[in-house]
């Protein structure tokens, strides 16, 4: 038989929920058991800072005999006004499944000190001997203990090993898990069966193991005895046998109801259900020692409020050796008017106890231990690889966007200009001219404004002659427009400008009728030489006539503004 020693400090670190990890206990815990037509609420408090029974009640669930149990609605509604009939409005809440609903198995792992790496490993194993599909079912484990095989007995006959050689290696420890399976459509009734009652599902646990934390706190056995316990509900019994404080054998059965407790077609007599219990517990026990146990069951324990408890354990101690009883709960200490509640509480009282214990549920399919996540380096990386080029073409899109919305909005403004200066071309170019204008009038380098006003000096009265135009072109050359009365006037024209200095191109007369009397007409150019220096403080310009009105402001019209 292998040694059995307990988890060493390092694992119980990582696998215990120890105070530490569960900041807070909860100050008040409420468990539900739904046993046949009945609910049991059981409802811890805190003493001393360990948790303690504080209530036990019981109300029927007013089932109608053709309710479909299987509706989580129809359960959720029996069990909101079975808690209205007590008067209860509990907070979290604690529920139980069937021994019959789940699949328990035990399996020898390698010590590992990371919880998610052995949930990992629990996954693997589990999923091969499953009768669903692993994807189907929700697993929860508990590690029981650390078993350490025992060395190997050397051979007789073998030979003896030199000094030189090393000795075999011992074998590696093994843990021991306990592993709980159920289907994720058990545990989603459940949840939904409180979302109909209006309850707050904080843990889904396991009945048989909540049982056996009720047998401890009873404080009825030695903790590393072996006994069995068995638990009598009206339509199911569940046997239970503890190891080494571990549940290796575990079956619930389901069994007829008594007549005087059921309504229906199929009740049964007390004798008939006394009889199919005990046949059930006794193939249970040879079950047990069939698989060839060192421990046998030392002592039967019963326990159940169907009313035929104490006809199942005479029966029983007439058909097995061990000493058979009925589960004594005064250790308890529960109040006074909940006691005649307690025997048939026991499912519910481990729940309670258990969730308020530091350590918490052994098994909790609400919240589960989950594998660690297995993580593909080679996809991870080529994700990475993805995300990263896609992070650079968003921003080079980005860049490229604003460079060019800013090009584009320098295009808007060029064209809005352009469209601006087409429209002001007509004003551009007289600008333009008239520009050129002066610069002929700059880069002749001389005063046309001082020759202007020397011609007027220099030429005949008004009276005889008067200037229609004058100009100056590019090559520095004076043209002067003029009428005259007669040609001799145009003749003593051409003898004043050269005897002022101007060399006089010859001159083209050109007669014209004009009611004024100026009929000749003549085009005048004027070549300034270099060397003519004018003076006109020499020079008397003619005088006005005396009928010249060109300088006088206009006369106000009568009647005006």
């Amino acid at each position: 038989m292998a040694d059995r020693d307990a988890l060493p400090a390092f694992s119980l670190k990582q696998f215990a929920r120890s105070r530490e990890q569960r900041s807070k206990l909860p100050a008040q815990a409420t468990a539900l058991d739904v046993d046949g037509r009945w609910l049991r609420v059981v409802q811890t408090t805190t003493r001393a800072g360990q948790p303690a029974v504080s209530r036990i009640a019981v109300a029927p669930l007013n089932l109608p005999a053709d309710a479909d149990r299987t509706d989580p609605a129809v359960l959720g509604t029996a069990i909101a006004k079975a808690l209205d009939q007590l008067k209860l409005k509990p907070g979290p809440v604690v529920l139980g499944i069937p021994r019959a609903q789940v699949v328990l198995k035990t399996l020898l792992l390698p010590v590992i000190a990371d919880v998610s790496e052995v949930a990992s490993i629990v996954h693997l194993q589990v999923g091969k001997d499953l009768p669903f599909r692993l994807t189907a079912a929700v697993v929860d484990f508990k590690i029981h203990r650390q078993i350490i095989p025992p060395a190997s007995k050397p051979d007789a006959n073998a030979k003896l090993p030199s000094p030189a050689e090393a000795a075999p290696a011992a074998p590696p420890p093994k843990l021991e898990v306990l592993v709980a399976v159920a289907k994720r459509e058990v545990v989603e009734f459940y949840q939904r069966a409180a979302e109909s009652a209006g309850l707050k599902l904080v843990a889904l646990g396991l009945l048989p193991p909540a049982s056996i934390r009720c047998v401890e706190a009873c404080r009825v056995t030695d903790r590393a005895a072996t006994f069995a316990l068995v638990s009598l509900r009206h339509d199911e019994v569940s046997i239970d046998i503890v190891a080494d404080q571990a549940a290796p054998f575990s079956r619930g059965t389901t069994v007829k109801p008594v007549a005087a407790a059921s309504a229906t077609s199929e009740a049964v007599t007390p004798e008939a259900f006394v009889n199919a219990a005990t046949i059930e517990v006794v193939r249970s026990l040879h079950s047990y020692s069939g698989q060839g146990v060192a421990a046998p069951v030392a002592r039967v324990l019963v326990a159940g409020a169907t009313g035929h408890e104490a006809a199942v354990v005479a029966a029983l101690a007439s058909r097995t050796a061990a000493p058979v009883a009925l589960l004594d709960t005064a250790a308890l200490e529960v109040p006074e008017d909940s006691r005649a509640h307690a025997a048939g509480a026991v499912a519910g009282i481990g729940l309670a106890l258990g969730y308020a214990d530091a350590d918490s549920l052994p098994f909790d399919f609400l919240n589960p231990k989950r594998p660690a996540v297995q993580r593909d380096l080679r996809k991870i990386k080529i994700l990475a690889g993805v995300a990263a080029a896609a992070a650079l073409f968003i921003i080079v899109g980005g860049v490229r966007s604003w460079l060019v919305g800013k090009r584009q909005a320098v295009l808007d403004a060029v064209t809005a200009e352009a469209v601006l200066a087409e429209k002001q071309r007509p004003i551009y170019r007289q600008m333009i001219g008239q520009a050129g204008v002066v610069n002929e009038w700059v880069k002749g380098e001389r005063d046309w404004l001082l020759h202007y006003a020397y011609l007027t000096a220099v030429l005949p009265r008004s009276e005889e002659v008067f200037l229609t135009s004058l100009s100056v072109s590019g090559q520095g050359i004076i043209r002067l427009a003029v009428r005259a009365k007669s040609g001799a006037v145009l003749a003593k024209i051409e003898k004043q400008l050269r005897a002022a200095g101007y060399e006089v191109k010859p001159l083209a007369i050109t007669p014209g009728s004009d009611k004024t009397g100026y009929e000749f007409l003549s085009t005048v150019e004027l070549v300034v030489p270099a060397k003519l220096k004018i003076d006109l403080s020499k020079v008397t310009p003619p005088e006005r006539p005396a009928d010249d009105a060109s300088l006088e402001p206009p006369a106000r019209k009568r009647g005006g503004g």
